[in-house]
């Protein structure tokens, strides 16, 4: 375990969808809550709540809340280009890159994220339970764009399962 990387992790899918679906899928609420999220918001500078259906933009903040879990996750849009790329702040200081190309009928969905404390908390619950989270959450973004099926756990009698 020496040479192990417990600062960074990076995962990547192949989704049957055009680009421009793939990318409003992380940067609309509307969509984030078809396979991610429970309730998402974004916010802009005014602290007003962006339409669920509208792109958000580079420096809107957020505020995420998942089935079955009662805390919520806020954060920062650090970087948005409209097209294929976005950076947003995850886990505290950790960082989270969306990376999007296009490659023989298939949007290329890579995540990486970077910037994870190294103390035993974060290897425990960032690193490894993060990277499980996003293994998951990468293939339910999959199901539902591909065939509409959201393979998430809502059942809190059915908790813990790998689907939440």
């Amino acid at each position: 375990m020496e040479n192990f990387d417990w600062t960074s992790f990076t995962k990547k899918i192949a989704i049957k969808a055009d680009l421009a679906t793939i990318y409003n899928a992380w940067t609309k609420s509307g969509e984030l809550e078809k396979w991610f999220l429970k309730e998402a918001d974004f916010f802009n500078a005014a602290d007003e709540t962006i339409d669920k259906n509208s792109n958000a933009s580079q420096g809107n903040g957020y505020e995420w809340l998942w089935y079955l879990y009662d805390d919520n996750m806020k954060g920062t849009l650090k970087s948005v280009n409209g097209k294929d790329q976005l950076q947003f702040t995850f886990e505290g200081k950790c960082l989270v890159d969306v990376n999007l190309s296009e490659f023989n009928g298939y949007t290329i969905v890579e995540l990486k994220q970077h910037n994870i404390p190294t103390d035993d908390s974060s290897k425990k619950f960032i690193r490894l339970g993060c990277s499980n989270g996003w293994h998951f959450y990468l293939c339910n973004l999959k199901s539902v764009y591909e065939g509409g099926l959201d393979l998430r756990n809502k059942d809190a009698d059915l908790n813990p399962m790998i689907n939440n």
